[in-house]
């Protein structure tokens, strides 16, 4: 059994212990008096629970809450490639592979479609006992995302042959979302141990401004968040202390063991800082990782000797970087802004001999990792801004803008860069990508989206290395439901 099986086990057991007690204690006292009814009973008909919120008419029994949010949409690329069940999405943004035109079914474009239990016990004293599973999933497929087993589903395959792959946290746990379980007071804070989003990732969602997977390179990669390695994005086994003390809020964020624990690095560590002043609101994190894992697939040339769809090739690097956000509400328009700046270096340790990846059954074999791609340090630096207006009560339009840049880290002895686009020399030549987008969310009830955006995204120098084109336009529409 698996530390990921283990942990929701754990965590359900939790869960199923508190609604036994719940069962009882919740009876109300002798002589107490009876609870006021709810004013409206949202499950009366079909349409009076759509046009409700999950906060007022929660699916819940005895302090455990059962969630979901299921997104479907249908979209065009001008250069895109065909859907994997076990991917999730599929290129909204420019990738090596983009190939073709294409029309194509588009899963998750505005959020991940996910399914999860929450619990909340209160156990006295302003304390409670929390806890979250929870499982993205692709909503056509039906199959749990699984980046690893994606990119090794096209280890057999050439660039301009491959189906849609990624390096990403989601690697078919059951938990590939959010596993934990911890204490929350309102005056002492909120402790959490187990699967968990990064204080990174969480902050960079509340500060952008298109925040969503088709329209937003933030939303469709965390490399943004990973400090330039996707999978770090959820810690596996993390301790997550957050505090709110007046207008100011401090979070701190500590990874406990390494890759044989389901994480996809030897450590990690964040701060964080925020403070709201009126209508302007301003957060920072810090972070640093060691032995960071970005895994690739074999495109073409897997090993012999091993099966195909087992084995992956990862690059491994020491990160750190910084998070700078500021937001500004002017009546129904919010204003954002912010800059990322993340250094690559070779990692600490060099893992010749391969290692267990994040994804069960799927491992780096012996001399599959490079240690060494750093040896002069990889810098990007980012910068975004954007705007969300709030036309009326239900219906928001989005627009942001979005740069990433990266310098020329190719060692003196390998040469000086040449070409350009596609044809530049090397993927380590200076660089940069961008993106802007456009969104309209529409909420005819309070349980559903309708939607329509569109991302143009480009590369331009050692970014386009390698690619079989340089930008990717993807209109798309869809409708999401969340309960």
């Amino acid at each position: 059994m698996g530390w990921g099986t283990t942990r929701v086990g754990v965590v359900l057991l939790a869960m199923v212990a508190r609604a036994s007690f719940a069962d009882a204690a919740d009876l109300p006292a002798e002589n107490a008096p009876e609870a006021a009814p709810p004013p409206t009973n949202c499950f009366s008909s079909l349409w009076t629970y759509l046009n409700s919120s999950a906060s007022d008419c929660p699916l819940s029994y005895a302090g455990i809450t059962l969630y979901g949010t299921l997104d479907v949409g249908y979209g065009y690329e001008t250069h895109g490639v065909p859907e994997n069940p076990s991917a999730g999405k599929v290129n909204y943004g420019i990738q090596k592979n983009s190939n073709n035109t294409h029309w194509l079914l588009s899963p998750n474009a505005l959020s991940t479609s996910v399914i999860g239990l929450k619990m909340e016990e209160h156990i006295g004293a302003g304390w409670s006992l929390i806890g979250v599973v929870e499982a993205g999933f692709d909503p056509y497929s039906g199959m749990l995302i699984n980046a690893p087993r994606s990119r090794a589903d096209n280890n057999v395959n050439a660039l301009a042959n491959q189906t849609a792959n990624y390096n990403s946290s989601a690697a078919g746990q059951w938990d590939n979302a959010q596993g934990f379980i911890g204490v929350s007071n309102p005056v002492y804070g909120t402790l959490t141990f187990g699967r968990t989003n990064s204080l990174a990732l969480d902050a960079l969602a509340s500060y952008d401004p298109v925040a969503s997977t088709a329209f937003s390179p933030f939303g469709f990669t965390s490399s943004f968040a990973g400090f330039g390695n996707s999978p770090t994005v959820r810690p596996n086994t993390a301790f997550t202390y957050r505090l709110n003390v007046g207008n100011f809020r401090v979070a701190a964020q500590a990874q406990v063991g390494g890759y044989a624990i389901g994480n996809a690095s030897n450590g990690q560590y964040q701060g964080q800082i925020g403070a709201d002043f009126g209508a302007l609101s301003l957060d920072g994190v810090v972070n640093w990782t060691r032995d960071a894992v970005s895994l690739s697939s074999y495109t073409g040339n897997p090993p012999s000797g091993y099966d195909v769809n087992s084995v992956l090739k990862a690059t491994l690097s020491n990160s750190a970087g910084v998070e700078l956000m500021a937001r500004y509400t002017w009546g129904p328009v919010r204003f954002y802004a912010g800059y990322i700046y993340a250094r690559l270096m070779n990692p600490s340790d060099d893992y010749a001999n391969g290692f267990p990846t994040i994804a069960e059954g799927i491992f780096v074999p012996p001399g599959a990792a490079t240690s060494n791609a750093y040896d002069v340090n990889r810098i990007f630096n980012t910068v975004w801004t954007g705007v969300r207006y709030s036309m009326w009560s239900n219906l928001d339009l989005a627009a942001g803008v979005y740069y990433r840049t990266q310098n020329d880290y190719l060692p003196p002895a390998d040469g000086v860069c040449t070409g350009s686009g596609i044809t530049i020399s090397s993927s380590k030549c200076a660089g940069s990508q961008g993106a802007a987008s456009f969104l309209i969310d529409y909420k005819p009830v309070g349980r559903v989206d309708l939607y329509a955006g569109v991302m143009v995204s480009d590369v331009w120098g050692g970014f386009a290395n390698g690619h079989l084109y340089t930008q990717n336009i993807d209109p798309t529409v869809g409708l999401r439901i969340q309960f």
